[in-house]
């Protein structure tokens, strides 16, 4: 049912539905999908002015970028076969050629096969601890790392200073830490736990899943922001968008939303009987509840925080580094851009490369001028992959970090010991208030794929709830 009253001079739009979810990216809608085909009707508010969340897919002097999350694993089980259902294929990412690899020193080698042109002996050290960890992740629940019987000796120490307790060579805890945990939760290694970084590799079964070869496998044609796309498009009412949820008032069974647009055009109070916050839950703060939420959820929000990294995008006008019998693919720890990828679109003659720059090396980055850092960054790619790479045709930083509605990128982890203290918090419904983001996802945390989990399991919570009080 909706309303329009006006107040002072400008006009509120009045729903009342039976869920409000307040956020627009995969989980949010995966959530509404859910809920609307259970009968319940449902209204979904948006900050930004497009669907997607961290998803974005972006046209930029021509070239079609994947801003954000894009990449799908093999045991991204609900979004392949979701796809299907919204009618998007998958493409496989190019992977044929040899890779390069950049030692300490930058020193090149190009090499084939699954192993880095290391030595021999900080090669078997590292297979050594890759069976360490994989012992130890397929411990660990990823959806209740605190159950743990080590979670709080493990979550008391740092995973860097944890692997050195492991191993005394520098170079094989560099690359598993470099490869793994740093790369995706995209901090300095001293600043998560060694149980932080055992969920997130229980959350793809063992520590070495993130090492194979197809890890990331494929990705959607079209861009992984369809998929937010095309579930917005099957709910009966579309999204809000450009409606910051500002205030939300709660009590046992009930909620009011207000979400209001900063030019006073998009105004809205939403009553309903259940909530879902599907945003990060750096943003939870945002939002201002009344009454307060609980001490320990306050608590929580300050404890975790959004990682950083640099994803820089170089076009081509032709793939050249096939042209030399290279995949594109390279890593060196001792490089600015520590990961370099071919990231093509399908069937575009066009070469495109994408660059990581995570952790640490970041803030330095941030500090120059634009042009600066494109130098240096171009300057990384062709250390790798040759000098053609200094001269692209289009290039482009995602700037996850100053986007108001994010604030960082890829996303939230906690701070050392603040998993095993408020992990099991994260899910847990306040009144009428549920939760929903890839961040709190276990199989498949912080990725496309564990936000849909997410979001379908709150909303079947939910329908649970209502039928058991209608």
């Amino acid at each position: 049912m909706k309303a329009n009253v006006a107040i002072e001079k400008f006009e509120i739009t009045e729903l009342n539905v039976d869920v409000v979810v307040v956020g627009a990216g995969p989980a949010g809608l995966m959530a509404a999908r859910t809920l609307t085909g259970a009968g319940l009707e449902v209204a979904v508010v948006e900050a930004r002015d497009r669907v997607g969340g961290r998803t974005w897919s972006k046209t930029v002097d021509g070239a079609f970028l994947e801003v954000g999350g894009q990449w799908i694993s093999p045991n991204h089980k609900v979004l392949k076969e979701l796809l299907p259902e919204l009618g998007l294929k998958e493409f496989p990412l190019y992977g044929e050629g040899d890779g390069v690899y950049l030692d300490e020193d930058g020193t090149r080698h190009v090499y084939s096969g699954e192993n880095f042109p290391i030595s021999e002996q900080s090669q078997q050290e590292m297979n050594r601890l890759i069976g360490v960890l994989d012992e130890l992740s397929s411990e660990i629940d990823p959806d209740a790392p605190w159950t743990h019987p080590q979670a709080h000796e493990l979550d008391t120490i740092s995973f860097q200073s944890w692997l050195e307790t492991k191993s005394d060579d520098a170079l094989a805890r560099d690359l598993l830490t470099r490869l793994v945990p740093v790369a995706w939760l995209t901090k300095p290694a001293h600043d998560f736990s060694a149980l932080q970084a055992m969920q997130f590799a229980a959350s793809a079964g063992v520590f070495s899943a993130f090492l194979a070869d197809n890890i990331v496998e494929s990705r959607v044609v079209g861009g992984m922001q369809s998929v937010s796309e095309k579930l917005a498009k099957q709910l009966p009412d579309p999204v809000l968008l450009g409606a910051p949820a500002q205030a939300l008032s709660w009590e046992d069974d009930s909620v009011v939303v207000e979400a209001d647009g900063t030019d006073g055009s998009k105004n809205y109070r939403i009553r309903a009987r259940r909530a879902i916050v599907a945003v990060p839950p750096n943003l939870y703060d945002r939002i201002s509840y009344s009454p307060p939420l609980p001490a320990i959820k306050q608590q929580l929000m300050q404890h975790l925080s959004m990682g950083l990294v640099i994803k820089a995008h170089v076009v081509y006008d032709r793939p050249f580094w096939r042209d030399a019998g290279l995949s594109g693919a390279g890593t060196g720890l001792g490089e600015l851009v520590k990961d370099v990828l071919d990231n093509s679109n399908y069937q575009d003659p066009k070469g495109t490369l994408v660059g990581f720059i995570g952790d640490e090396a970041v803030e330095p980055l941030l500090r120059l001028p634009a042009e600066e850092r494109r130098e240096k960054i171009l300057n990384s790619i062709a250390n790798y992959l040759g000098p053609e790479a200094l001269e692209p045709e289009v290039y482009y930083e995602s700037d996850w970090a100053s986007e108001e509605w994010t604030r960082g990128a890829y996303g939230t982890s906690f701070d050392i010991g603040g998993l095993s203290r408020f992990g099991v918090d994260l899910r847990t419904p306040i009144g009428p208030i549920h939760w929903a983001s890839s961040d709190l996802a276990g199989p498949s945390f912080q990725h496309v794929d564990g936000a849909l989990r997410v979001g379908k399991s709150v909303a079947e919570e939910i329908i649970a709830e209502l039928d058991a009080t209608d």
